[in-house]
């Protein structure tokens, strides 16, 4: 499945009535539009606006393997595989420990939720894990079409393409900021941060990569935000430039906003200046 170079990610919520402004991100030329903060297993919204598109494509990023159940997921790919086919990438993920009780063996938790894929004829093809550490970037690569990394810099970009190697997907996520007021984005940049700041899988992640606690200090230091978020779109183009010079098949844009609506003159902005 070719996703193109560029998307847009956004939370699943904002787009239960807003099919128009996926048909408006198609004509823009941005390839796939994901869907974030743990899609229902049904995938109702993904079918929505897949049929409301004719070529853009559809991602899940991601569906949660402890709060969606394998087997009412894979029914819903196959729903939707056969009404659209190669539109659709099923990316599943563990989601974090301080939101689910019953987070435990995250990684035993995904090689069970693969199998049930498998089992239910869901393609390797067809699917592709949330994953920053080197075991589960190896398990993308192994048991699916590769790996939707969130969070990150392009630095692990360039090491997640060594862990991957040559083939699979890789497809990170790029929280950007384009309003222009340099004090607005700043306060929209550190409501952002000060939560994921707060998960251990994104700060090992950072710690891996040579940041430090002194990083994630009150919504994180300047050097942290600078190679996390870029602001403003001259800095956008070079961030996402700098992710598919580290070995970045498709990178997926999450426009932050200061009510966290979606922002289609954002959307045009970025269209017009990357597609």
């Amino acid at each position: 499945m070719q996703l193109g170079k560029v998307g847009i990610w956004s939370m699943v919520h904002l787009w239960a009535d807003r099919p128009e402004v996926a048909a408006d991100l198609e004509k823009l030329g941005f390839g796939t539009l994901w869907l974030g903060g743990s899609p229902s297993a049904d995938l109702r919204i993904a079918e929505t606006l897949l049929d409301a598109t004719s070529t853009l494509k559809v991602a899940t990023g991601i569906v949660n393997v402890w709060t969606s159940e394998a087997a009412e997921v894979a029914e819903s790919y196959h729903r939707i595989a056969a009404k659209h086919p190669d539109r659709f990438l099923l990316g599943i993920g563990a989601g974090h420990k301080l939101f689910n009780t019953q987070y435990e063996k995250p990684y035993s938790k995904l090689v069970s939720y693969l199998d049930e894929l498998d089992a239910a004829g869901v393609p390797t093809s067809g699917r592709a894990l949330a994953a920053l550490g080197p075991k589960v970037l190896t398990l993308s690569a192994e048991r699916s079409a590769g790996a939707h990394p969130y969070f990150a810099p392009a630095e692990h970009t360039r090491q997640a393409r060594q862990t991957l190697g040559d083939g699979p997907l890789l497809a990170p996520e790029v929280a950007v900021v384009v309003e222009p007021d340099r004090d607005v984005a700043d306060r929209i940049i550190r409501q952002y941060t000060r939560m994921y700041l707060q998960l251990p899988n994104y700060t090992n992640n950072l710690l891996r990569l040579g940041y430090t606690e002194e990083d994630f200090a009150d919504g994180g230091s300047d050097r942290l935000i600078g190679a996390l978020i870029p602001q403003g779109v001259d800095n956008i183009v070079a961030t996402v430039a700098a992710h598919q010079a580290a070995g970045a098949d498709h990178v997926n844009l999450q426009v932050l906003t200061v009510d966290g609506s979606l922002d289609v003159e954002a959307f045009e902005a970025l269209g017009n200046a990357l597609t």
